[in-house]
């Protein structure tokens, strides 16, 4: 078999130094309702909800406070994992592999400041933290988002991947000019030796200019092609001895695919449109398919839709992991916080305005129109939710102005240039305007995504539930989480839901969910700021 190229686990003495490995907690749980045995963490959690109801013949609401009980098992062995990035050689692909390589082995540079050294700054799960408790002063107590839950560590993971171009992974570093001249010329060697396996290129999902890059695409029906990509994921996973293996799109944004009665609308019919080689079939949709039968989670990080219906059901019956959709790096991360900032502040977007242009790859490609109706489609949901959830301001079908610009412009590269513009109507009909200018060094922000979706990911294919109650005849059975991974919202533009549950798109919300279910993993209630031992004392 031909070695598949990778960048392999770190054994070396500088990632150790760093004292950066898989499965680190910084904390131990004192409860009677949390057990640490081998190989696993259970915990029991009360889940506090309310229940509203409204009388039919008055109106009146009632809000009925309700307990769940469930418990969680956590197993703490992370083992040894893999990341397949489709469109490994772009911008996105080449800068996370470098920057992983000089974190693992330490590598610093020159720059005009002095030396620099490698971080991970732009990862919440790497370099953010969560508040623990207080002590016995009372004073709060923080610990690293990552240490809570063992969580695999990016040094140690075993990188592979697609790409529609051939060219290796250290010339597509140094073609990204993304990474500083030095740290390239240092990681240049290592990266220059890994190459991608050939992937999937169908012109009519891209832009007609990302042809003269296409010469290292797969052959066949699409049947064939399906075939080859499940055989590169076991391949891959076996010769680097992998426990398991996730896949990332990282590769262009396609045009969106019809959704179409007897074609892609359940799973059986996916799978017939696959062997019939139906044109409605994308690129990230067959990837996304090969993933699930292999039992390897996927994440879309671009905006097509490529999570059609019979994708997410055939996930729910191989009871595999899905997340999407898009990147959320720099400006609707912005609009996400501002939006909920003024609609919880009572005050009333009219009208947001948002351009941005930027001359990378990413770029060129989405100046095609059909490619740039996904990205605008998936930046235009982002306040959806804060706008729905306030019925003062916002009368039923009511919602603010949404224009959205993207443009190509080669010279400005991967520093996009990214400005908002916020009209709102504030007090006795005036006016309020908020101007955003940001920018956003595009694959750089990009990459800690990357990292942190691949982390959380990983996380959740050792996770299972099961909720008790006094009137179980039998103990109930341990099950996974649902199929479609929301808890990736975060990190995502336009996040994926399983059908018939609610899209959140305010940030502070996604981040407070993340790191609330991470800690009913190890039985701790969710954090709020009441703060009460400041206030209710004497």
């Amino acid at each position: 078999m031909t070695p598949i190229n990778t960048i392999t686990a770190s054994t070396d003495a500088a990632s150790a130094a760093t004292g950066a490995s898989s499965g680190q907690t910084a904390f131990k749980v004192d409860s009677p309702y949390v057990r640490y045995g081998e190989g696993a963490i259970e915990s029991d959690y009360m889940y506090d909800t309310t229940i509203v109801s409204r009388d039919s013949a008055t109106g009146g609401l009632s809000a009925k406070p309700t307990k769940v009980h469930y418990q969680f098992k956590t197993k703490t062995g992370v083992g040894r994992v893999g990341l397949m990035l489709v469109g490994w050689g772009g911008n996105n692909g080449s800068t996370v592999s470098a920057s992983i390589l000089a974190n693992k082995k330490g590598i610093s540079w020159e720059t005009r400041r002095g030396t620099q050294e490698p971080n991970y700054f732009g990862s919440v799960m790497l370099a953010s933290t969560v508040k623990l408790g207080v002590d016995a002063n009372l004073k709060d107590v923080y610990v690293p988002f990552n240490e809570v839950v063992p969580m695999v560590h990016p040094n140690d993971v075993v990188i592979g991947g697609w790409d529609i171009n051939a060219m290796n992974i250290g010339d597509a570093m140094r073609r990204a000019q993304v990474l500083p001249v030095d740290l390239q010329r240092k990681v240049y060697d290592e990266l220059s030796a890994l190459k991608p396996l050939p992937s999937v290129y169908y012109p009519d999902f891209i832009a007609a200019n990302q042809e003269e890059r296409a010469n290292n695409v797969l052959k066949g029906t699409k049947q064939e092609q399906l075939e080859h990509l499940r055989k590169d994921i076991r391949d891959f996973k076996q010769a680097n001895a992998l426990d398991r293996v996730i896949v990332m799109w990282t590769a262009n944004t396609e045009r969106y695919a019809e959704i179409l009665a007897g074609v892609n609308d359940t799973a059986d019919n996916l799978l017939k449109a696959i062997a019939d080689g139906h044109a409605e079939v994308s690129p990230s949709t067959l990837f996304a398919v090969a993933s699930i039968l292999e039992g390897a989670p996927f994440v879309n990080g671009s905006p097509q839709n490529t999570l059609v219906p019979g994708a997410i059901e055939l996930a729910e019956r191989e009871s595999s992991f899905v997340g999407g959709d898009d990147f959320k790096s720099g400006q609707t991360k912005i609009k996400s916080v501002l939006a909920e900032f003024l609609v919880n502040a009572g005050i009333k977007p009219v009208a947001i305005t948002s351009y941005n242009h930027l001359g990378n790859n990413d770029g060129r490609n989405l100046s095609a129109p059909a490619q740039f109706r996904s990205k605008e489609i998936s930046k235009s949901s982002v306040v959806d939710d804060m706008v729905g959830a306030n019925g003062i301001l916002y009368k039923k079908g009511e919602h603010p102005d949404h224009t959205i610009v993207i443009k190509y412009v080669p010279s400005v590269g991967d520093s996009k240039r990214a400005m908002d513009e916020y009209v709102s109507e504030i007090f006795m009909g005036g006016l309020n305007t908020i101007s955003v200018y940001n920018t956003c060094e595009d694959s750089l922000l990009a990459s800690p995504l990357i990292i942190d979706l691949f982390m959380m990911t990983e996380l959740m294919t050792r996770v299972s539930y099961r909720t008790k109650s006094d009137a179980d005849a039998v103990e109930p059975q341990w099950l996974p989480f649902n199929s479609v991974l929301s808890i990736l919202s975060y990190m995502l533009k336009a996040p994926v839901v399983a059908p018939g549950t609610p899209v959140v798109n305010a940030l502070a919300k996604q981040r407070m969910a993340m790191e609330n279910i991470l800690r009913a993993f190890v039985g701790l209630p969710p954090n709020n700021e009441m703060l009460l031992e400041h206030k209710a004392f004497h």
